[in-house]
């Protein structure tokens, strides 16, 4: 499960616990865990998915502070014990990746977690490819790996509309570029990498958030669970969670044998 909690999620904390609780993932990414540093939300998070605490199930991903200030941390939280985590942070990201490795099955199964640039589609373009030179290429093809986060990035795959840019424009959104630009993601789905809500959707629902302005907003997806070839084929299903008024994106979850 990926989730963008939105600013550190304070003021919203018991709403989000009980969504993850009710999702209760084996794996959970958070993305905006900002203010976290303590360890206190960290914990309560993975008590309430019924992990066990300490540093083999929950990783706080120390992100680069952003030009206000604020550190828009990448959290990982798993069930099953973790065999390895390392945080990134080079100067390329704008907050962090958090890679970890756990077994699916006896197999080792990598899982990079993390949060792409939200206002260059220039730069969420260079932060994917110095995430694709850490996934050696003939690992990832026998392999099982996982991509989650909030990518901030337009999947040409999803069903937008064709006038998305004029759709754009009049609720004031210039993130994507204009016209729309599908860069990232091109270059992540070159890669190999399947999204698992276009393989196996459990439902009609398919976008993360709604955004512009009062009168004038567009249904994007920016939240992920990307998979590589492998991992795939023991997908059996991906779906939306609508979160309500917990965050400002809603969560994307996948289930895997």
């Amino acid at each position: 499960m990926t989730f963008n909690i939105l600013f550190g999620g304070e003021d919203r904390f018991e709403a989000i616990l009980a969504i993850v609780a009710a999702a209760r993932p084996d794996l959970l990414v958070l993305q905006e865990c900002v203010g976290w540093e303590d360890g206190a939300r960290l914990r309560a998070v993975a008590e309430a998915i019924g992990a066990p605490a300490g540093e083999r199930h929950a990783v706080l991903g120390n992100a680069n502070p952003r030009p206000n200030g604020r550190r828009n941390h990448v959290a990982v939280v798993s069930r099953a014990p973790l065999a390895g985590a390392r945080v990134h942070a080079p100067e390329a990201l704008a907050h962090c990746l958090v890679e970890v490795e756990l077994s699916l099955g006896g197999e080792p199964l990598v899982v990079l977690g993390t949060h792409l640039n939200a206002g260059s589609e220039d730069r969420r373009l260079t932060e994917a490819r110095w995430l694709l030179s850490l996934v050696p290429p003939a690992r990832f093809a026998s392999g099982l790996w996982a991509l989650a986060g909030d990518l901030n990035a337009l999947s040409r795959r999803d069903p937008y509309p064709a006038d998305l840019g004029a759709r754009l424009a009049a609720a004031g959104i210039e993130k994507y570029g204009s016209p729309p630009r599908f860069d990232t993601m091109d270059a992540i789905e070159a890669f190999g990498w399947a999204d698992a809500l276009l393989l196996r959707p459990r439902s009609s629902r398919w976008f993360t958030a709604l955004r512009g302005r009062d009168g004038a907003q567009v249904e994007t997806r920016t939240d992920y669970v990307l998979l590589s070839p492998r991992l795939a084929g023991r997908l059996a299903l991906a779906d939306v969670i609508d979160v309500g008024a917990a965050s400002d994106h809603h969560a994307v979850v996948a289930e895997l044998s």
